[in-house]
């Protein structure tokens, strides 16, 4: 069951970060997923919490902090420069 509530809460995250990041155009929900969970992982690893506590108002926002830092380092490499 966690795994699916990661997958929800990845493709929200990543769509959203995608919307910020105008990339959203370029990408399909299922990269959209995929950078919302790699978001999750990113923001585990630099506040310390992860979405397996639970899903709260503070565990969303750093996973979609964590999507959009991952969209801007893609963006620096894809590109040269962050939008």
């Amino acid at each position: 069951m966690g795994w699916i509530i990661w997958l929800i809460v990845g493709g929200i995250c990543g769509w959203l970060a995608s919307l910020i990041m105008r990339t959203d155009a370029q990408q399909g929900i299922i990269l959209n997923i995929v950078v919302g969970i790699v978001g999750a992982v990113i923001a585990g690893l630099l506040f310390g919490g992860s979405l397996n506590n639970a899903i709260t108002i503070e565990t969303f926002l750093y996973s979609l902090i964590g999507a959009i830092i991952l969209l801007a380092i893609v963006n620096l490499i894809r590109r040269g420069s962050i939008r």
